[in-house]
């Protein structure tokens, strides 16, 4: 072998040793505690090297006819690693790390650089992926600024490729076009100035502070772990993500203190390439990271997503989690889906979009519990079962439903907390009532709170106000800071409730579910969500305290005659 030769059989022989590697990862579960955690080090370690060597022998390689093509296959081999890691554990610097990497190579257009040498199907296919993959981390990551950039470039490239191999059918991709325009539409519908992520600025109330520490004296148990999973049928997503996953999500994540996960520029050279400020990663910034994310904060509860999963693999996931929680961790189950209604009942009349959904929302706060739960099983008057849920798509009767029930007794002894949406939802423009469309009601009060209740009322452009949004903003903060303190200070809180309590994240799905209590116009208790053992009087609907807040926030909003309060 000639010196000529060594440098390209080297690099080959490095790439196909760190694609072997990626194919004993790219599938493995993201859930559970993964025990051959040495494998995802020594897949990353093949491809740092791999990108080091290309680095440092970048000259002789294109000589020997390496395609810049390859270059951003190998990039966005490793920010789908990253990627990977970060649906595994929810650390964010993983998130950050695979936008970097995907940052990169949009920017040197890896890609694209190779059109003028042929027009290669497989390569067009290998960045149509690259395209999706960091659109959805940029949609993880509310830059909102790069989706639309990036979403722009997308259909560009669907249509260059409609119109350059026609003997392929790319239907597929048309779908992912339509799946993140949809999904765009609907989430920027409220915009929402602060960020669904837990924000200390925002979301913590000095007040308080002094009572979550009497917690902390005590028997608590600590969040570790979530799952988000979801069944409504035609309900807005990209890829596996639903609009109701997504916000979930977001809200177990903490939000950077002050930073927006915003990073500094890059500086640009006249020539179009980028000021290497690492001095070790090269073209590629790796050290970016660093300013993207806050080592303060604690680390993020790891979620699994599912979308759709059949009841025995939504099951065995539950009880994989379960196994492997620490005896002082608590577990989190969301579980959508419809409720299941009369056999008489057509079809059409309960799937996603009808206000004639049951309980199609679960929150299961267990240390050990493996199972969804709801009420036991009875058929409401209105000839609909409001103590099931609908799993899998659209059905015809028959036995095609799952029932649990509450047990305040598992495997291992720990009660279960829940929290459940109301039978129906309540708006004052129907049309807002599809869940396909719009996601559920009970879970945006659950995530963004004020954005849900100014879609209640029919408040439908709050950034056109912008004065009056942020006015009601404070209103809601300092609602919520009352109502923990009372939380916090309730001698009857139940225990369950009082041993999750002092976890942030989870005490500020409490106090927004308290704001879900509002009264509908026709004073109906249906459209209001069950707790689970019950919270204390004093933060009942009836409570002074839960019926003031929603009448000043109302009176604000100018929709004061929408809710009707007896004592008020």
């Amino acid at each position: 072998m000639t010196e000529k030769d060594v440098v390209p059989r080297t690099f080959r022989a490095l790439v196909e040793s760190a694609d072997r590697k990626f194919a004993r990862v790219r599938d493995v579960p993201a859930y559970g505690r993964v025990h051959n955690q040495h494998y995802f080090q020594k897949v990353f370690k093949a491809y740092m090297r791999l990108w080091k060597y290309q680095q440092e022998n970048r000259s002789r390689l294109v000589e020997t006819g390496l395609n810049r093509w390859e270059i951003g296959e190998i990039a966005s081999r490793i920010g789908q690693l990253y990627f990977g890691q970060y649906m595994r554990t929810s650390e964010a610097r993983f998130l950050v790390e695979a936008y970097v990497f995907y940052e990169a190579i949009l920017n040197r257009r890896y890609f694209e650089g190779s059109k003028g040498l042929g027009k290669d199907l497989g390569v067009r296919l290998k960045e149509l992926r690259f395209y999706a993959r960091f659109l959805m981390v940029s949609f993880i990551l509310s830059r909102t600024d790069m989706v639309n950039h990036l979403l722009d470039r997308f259909k560009a490239l669907v249509d260059e490729c409609k119109a350059n191999f026609r003997d392929t059918n790319f239907k597929e991709w048309r779908q992912v076009v339509q799946e993140i325009v949809r999904f765009i539409k609907v989430d920027t519908s409220f915009m929402n100035a602060r960020p669904l992520r837990y924000c200390a600025t925002y979301d913590s109330h000095p007040a308080s502070l002094p009572y979550v520490t009497r917690f902390h004296a005590k028997k608590v148990l600590k969040f570790k772990d979530a799952l988000l999973t979801s069944y409504h049928r035609n309900e807005v997503k990209f890829a596996e993500l639903t609009l109701d996953t997504f916000r979930m999500l977001q809200s177990l994540e903490w939000e950077p203190t002050g930073s927006f996960y915003q990073k500094r520029p890059l500086e640009s050279k006249d020539n179009g390439s980028f000021t290497d400020h690492s001095g070790a990663s090269g073209l590629i910034d790796i050290n970016l990271a660093a300013d993207m994310t806050d080592p303060s904060l604690p680390p993020n509860p790891r979620k699994a997503i599912l979308y759709r999963p059949s009841v025995t693999h939504l099951i065995a996931v539950m009880a994989t989690i379960s196994e492997e929680l620490p005896p002082d961790s608590v577990m989190l189950v969301y579980l959508s889906a419809s409720g299941k209604v009369g056999r008489n009942v057509a079809p059409t009349e309960y799937m996603g979009g009808s206000q004639k959904l049951s309980r199609n929302k679960v929150h299961e706060l267990s240390s050990t519990l493996s199972h969804s739960c709801v009420i036991d099983k009875g058929e409401s008057s209105s000839g609909y079962y409001d103590k099931y849920l609908w799993f899998g798509p659209r059905g015809h009767g028959g036995r095609s439903f799952v029932e649990f029930q509450v047990i305040h007794g598992a495997e291992r002894g720990e009660p279960a907390a829940l929290l459940l949406s109301p039978l129906r939802p309540s708006f004052k423009n129907p049309s807002d009532a599809d869940i396909a469309q719009n996601g559920s009601q009970f879970t945006f009060f659950l995530t963004a709170p004020l954005p849900a209740f100014c879609q209640l009322i029919g408040f439908s452009n709050p950034a056109a106000e912008n004065d009056v949004y942020n006015e009601a903003e404070e209103i809601l903060s300092s609602a919520f800071s009352d109502w923990e303190v009372i939380l916090l200070r309730s001698t009857n809180l139940d225990l369950v409730w009082a041993q999750v309590l002092s976890d942030p994240f989870i005490r500020r799905l409490i106090l927004r579910s308290v704001l879900s209590y509002f009264c509908s116009p026709e004073d109906n208790e249906q459209c209001l969500p069950t707790c689970l053992p019950s919270f204390p009087n004093s933060v009942s609907p009836d409570s002074k305290v839960v019926q003031s807040a929603v009448i000043r926030l109302a009176k604000h909003l100018k929709v004061a005659d929408y809710f009707h309060f007896s004592d008020s």
